[in-house]
């Protein structure tokens, strides 16, 4: 499995790896900072950069996936299109940089963990996420109106507030024990190993968020900036979705 070393720290811009495999599909490497597509949120792209000094341009970062189609641990570099030939010279064994777009990483990281100050704000179940570097967005399974501009005054008062963020995990029993710590519908956390990784906002009397998350966030709320609601919409019956952007 590919050693990822962004769950434990989000701030790791680049680390020195051996290349595992290397085809017309991706680059495989023994470890990594780049954060593969998942939990709605998008995969990193950067480089990687081989002893010589030559750069291979890494378009997106992807889960590997098995004969059935099912994810596996292996975590796969897209090379940007025209490097097919460098590509093709790598031999398992090789070292390389990789180093992920530091700036558009940090935006990742700011909107998702905005994205659970919406769940404090809007506490009903999550049927659907999209984090990009330009946008999120979270579809609430409700039925009720929501206001934007009261919204985006109550992500402004919690990012002002600059609780911190803290990674720990819980077991996979203490998980079933009590489900409704999960407020996607539509996406799982990460199992397999035993124990899953969960993401905690404020503590004690300032608690705001704490759920299973395998995504990357800043470590404290002050960090997100300027998010403000643009859109909310109407999907369906029984659905409500927040769109957040950048603000000035």
């Amino acid at each position: 499995m590919t050693d990822d070393l962004f769950r434990s720290d989000a701030y790791l811009r680049d680390c020195e790896a051996l290349v595992v495999a290397a085809d017309e599909g991706g680059i495989v490497l023994d470890r990594t900072v780049f954060y593969p597509l998942g939990g709605g949120q998008a995969g990193d792209n950067g480089r990687l950069v081989l002893a010589d000094g030559r750069e291979i341009a890494i378009a997106d970062t992807r889960k590997a996936k098995d004969a059935d189609g099912r994810p596996t641990d292996h975590i796969v570099h897209v090379p940007a299109a025209g490097q097919e030939a460098l590509v093709a010279a790598l031999q398992p064994g090789v070292r390389v940089t990789a180093a992920i777009d530091w700036e558009r990483r940090h935006k990742l990281m700011r909107f998702h963990t905005a994205t659970h100050l919406l769940c404090h704000l809007v506490p009903q179940p999550v049927n659907g996420c999209s984090i990009t570097p330009d946008y999120a967005r979270l579809d609430f399974h409700m039925t009720d109106p929501l206001d934007k501009e009261a919204l985006t005054a109550g992500l402004a008062r919690l990012v002002a507030a600059a609780h911190p963020l803290v990674v720990g995990a819980i077991s996979d029993a203490e998980l079933d024990a009590n489900p409704a710590l999960v407020k996607s519908m539509s996406v799982q956390p990460p199992r397999g190993t035993g124990t899953v990784r969960t993401i905690r906002i404020g503590s004690g009397d300032q608690a705001i968020d704490f759920q299973p998350c395998g995504g990357t966030h800043v470590a404290n709320t002050g960090e997100i900036g300027s998010v403000v609601v643009t859109k909310i919409e109407k999907k369906s019956a029984n659905s409500r979705r927040v769109v957040l952007g950048w603000g000035g």
